[in-house]
């Protein structure tokens, strides 16, 4: 287990960019796979996107691909999720999470959860 904390959500209009943070507590010396995932009102959890523990492979949702980059930061134990080309259906709470394994796309998958950031975009 570890603790995860997002940060850099907010409010966006559409077309613009944001760049999210997760943050891993610093008592954490393992480096797990990640993956990030978002949740509307009243819709299920769905991957948005993963990354392997040193960050040289990602893996997108079919819905961001080309849009959102994933990477990570091991020496700050962080992982960032860059949004571009937003839109109003990218609005939704963005949890990142910890796996075992890579790749994985089921929120099953992973064992550690964060508080989740709130984006939204407007039209």
């Amino acid at each position: 287990q570890v603790q995860l904390v997002e940060s850099g959500g907010g409010l966006v209009q559409a077309g613009g960019s944001l760049r999210l943070s997760c943050a891993a507590s610093a008592r954490t010396s393992s480096l797990y796979p990640m993956g990030w995932f978002r949740q509307a009102p009243g819709k299920e959890r769905d991957f948005v996107a993963a990354i392997n523990w040193s960050g040289d492979n990602t893996y997108y949702a079919d819905s961001v691909k080309g849009r959102f980059t994933i990477s990570r930061d091991n020496v700050k134990k962080t992982v960032y999720l860059q949004m571009n080309s937003l839109t109003p259906d990218d609005t939704a709470v963005y949890t990142c999470a910890a796996a075992y394994t890579y790749p994985q796309s089921s929120p099953t998958q992973y064992h550690s959860w964060g508080q989740g950031t709130q984006v939204t975009v407007s039209s």
